[in-house]
């Protein structure tokens, strides 16, 4: 997907000689589609593919635009004008897609520093909130120092800074600890003026009013 071949996965550590290509990936692989809403879909590889994790397509009114990126690539998804990070981990398959569908792609610029995107191409490094399309953008830092969560009418798309099992909600241990946590505070202060429905997490959709309580719960405790 990028141009060069790693010794080891830079996540789970296994060894080049489990790799598969990119081409092979796209044969084997397809793109599953669930529906969150008229305007929102899930996108997972399927079957399921390594450390797999949820994408989200937005059909805005003016343009279609992705919530981070799947890892593998098909030219059968729907054609998207722009793939929005919310950090670095998440990049899949985006200089495919980036190079057949001519999309945009944006990060913000503490991740695009990291080591794991240098090989990785960016059209937009943003440095602040903003918002593209009817989708409002905020940068948290927490878990990665660029970390951005997004919210689309009435659904907020936070991606893997919180795992939840369905009963308890907890931080992505992954990274610095107080600064998630810190970054949760964020969060919970910007999502309070909104009128939210859905949480689309990076293995999960839930309802906002089973969600927030939880997330409550997490830093109260």
């Amino acid at each position: 997907m990028v141009g060069y071949l790693p010794d080891n996965c830079p996540f789970c550590g296994a060894s080049k000689s489990k790799f598969i290509t990119a081409k092979e990936c796209s044969e084997e692989y397809y793109i599953e589609e669930k529906e969150v809403n008229k305007k929102i879909k899930r996108l997972n590889s399927f079957p399921k593919l390594g450390l797999e994790h949820s994408a989200y397509q937005i059909e805005t009114e003016n343009k279609v635009i992705w919530i981070d990126c799947p890892s593998t690539f098909r030219k059968d998804v729907d054609p998207m004008d722009t793939i929005l990070f919310t950090h670095h981990h998440f990049l899949g398959a985006s200089n495919l897609y980036s190079q057949y569908f001519n999309a945009e792609v944006w990060i913000h610029g503490n991740d695009a520093q990291n080591s794991l995107s240098k090989h990785h191409t960016f059209t937009h490094k943003f440095e602040k909130d903003f918002t593209e399309n009817g989708i409002k953008a905020f940068h948290i830092d927490g878990h990665t120092s660029g970390f951005t969560f997004y919210i689309f009418e009435e659904v907020l798309l936070d991606c893997d800074y919180t795992f939840y099992s369905g009963e308890t909600l907890r931080f992505n241990p992954y990274g610095p600890g107080k600064a998630t946590r810190d970054g949760g505070e964020k969060m919970k202060h910007n999502i309070e003026s909104f009128e939210l429905k859905k949480v689309c997490g990076v293995d999960y959709v839930v309802d906002y009013e089973e969600w927030k309580p939880a997330l409550d719960s997490l830093l109260e405790a």
